[in-house]
């Protein structure tokens, strides 16, 4: 994950500083001296991976121990990949927008649908467009959720929530926070100006720019991870732009003022898959762990995990009525039919977006 919502962190605060730092620095790897051994298992992971309570019963299961490796950003993750010798790694945790990425550097093995629960899965999360080349299947959804808007629905009216006109208004003026992460933030703007976030050409910058613009003309501040999510558990904004289910779900027993919403213009769908290294020394145990990953047990442990949580891909995952009532997994069928993916920009359209960005920080 770029540094994005796919890899943020909600822990209750008190442990919120803990959680920042499992989720915005890379955990030493734990393999042994000699390297990789094909008995255990490899993963590089994000830090929702990490929690014991998700990866114990997997290693008491199959008598096995989970080496993980934390990273944030796609590209960090493949740097990694790029630096390790062949069979150094089993699994990884990856944007399901860039497995294909994966593929095209050959990295990858398909996997096997009729072992995997995809008839399970939200149907909108299969992503298929990014995780399926030339007929095969190289990723599977784990978990996903929204960047849209994140609130304190005790300062703001929940009502004005509904639309992400509310951002560019004078109502709230001084009291947002907007996460400093150009594409779902620049995909958000793009749904304010009825804009379909896959089809944003060069064309559509100028409108981006200024919607972006307004945007910043009302923020108190523009922060990564830490910052941004901090300013809203602790009252120093009442609104995060970008912020979503990652942000306040884990917050909810501590702060249950604490929410989030789908305005009537959509939100940016974020979704993270699983993958299986082609050089893999240990398939089946890569298997039998993405089997359990997508299971419904280790889907609750997912997205209930301490670093952030998230919805489960599976729609049968064991979560509790209560944990269900914070991730409003009912109200799921109507929120993905208003999201819309990330902005998937070329090379070139993608430098254009981050100096836009860039210039809409540096704007006084």
């Amino acid at each position: 994950m770029t540094v994005n919502a796919q890899n943020p962190l909600s822990n209750p605060l008190s442990a919120l500083k803990s959680c920042l730092a499992a989720a915005c620095a890379a955990a030493p790897l734990l393999l042994t001296a000699g390297g990789a051994q094909a008995a255990d298992l490899n993963a590089l992971i994000w830090c929702d991976h990490s929690d014991p309570a998700l990866l114990q019963p997997f290693e008491e299961a199959n008598n096995v121990k989970v080496n993980v490796k934390e990273f944030e950003g796609t590209g960090a993750g493949l740097a990694i990949v790029d630096q390790s010798q062949p069979g150094d790694w089993d699994v990884m945790v990856i944007d399901s927008i860039d497995v294909s990425r994966g593929v095209e550097k050959g990295l990858f093995e398909p996997l096997p649908e009729d072992k995997l629960p995809f008839a399970d899965l939200f149907p909108e999360v299969k992503m298929d467009k990014s995780t399926v080349v030339d007929g095969k299947r190289y990723g599977i959804t784990e978990k996903f959720g929204y960047n849209t808007i994140g609130f304190n629905k005790t300062k703001v009216d929940p009502v004005d929530m509904q639309s992400l006109a509310s951002l560019t208004g004078d109502k709230y003026k001084g009291k947002i926070a907007i996460y400093d992460y150009y594409l779902p933030v620049i995909g958000m703007a793009a749904l304010a100006i009825g804009k379909k976030t896959a089809d944003l050409t060069e064309a559509d910058l100028p409108a981006l720019k200024t919607e972006l613009l307004k945007m910043k003309a009302n923020a108190k501040l523009v922060g990564e991870v830490t910052a941004s999510q901090t300013a809203l558990a602790t009252g120093e904004v009442d609104i995060l732009v970008g912020g979503g289910e990652w942000v306040t779900a884990g917050l909810a027993k501590e702060n249950p003022a604490l929410d989030f919403s789908i305005p009537k213009e959509g939100a940016v769908l974020w979704s993270q898959s699983l993958a299986m290294f082609k050089d893999s020394k240990n398939k089946d145990m890569a298997l039998k762990f993405i089997q359990y990953i997508l299971s419904p047990e280790g889907q609750a442990r997912l997205a209930t995990s301490s670093c952030y949580w998230g919805m489960p891909a599976n729609s049968k995952a064991a979560l509790t009525d209560e944990q269900k009532k914070i991730l409003r997994f009912d109200e799921q069928p109507g929120f993905l039919a208003r999201a819309q993916t990330y902005p998937a920009p070329n090379a070139d359209l993608d430098k254009k977006m981050q100096d836009m960005w860039t210039e809409m920080l540096q704007a006084q």
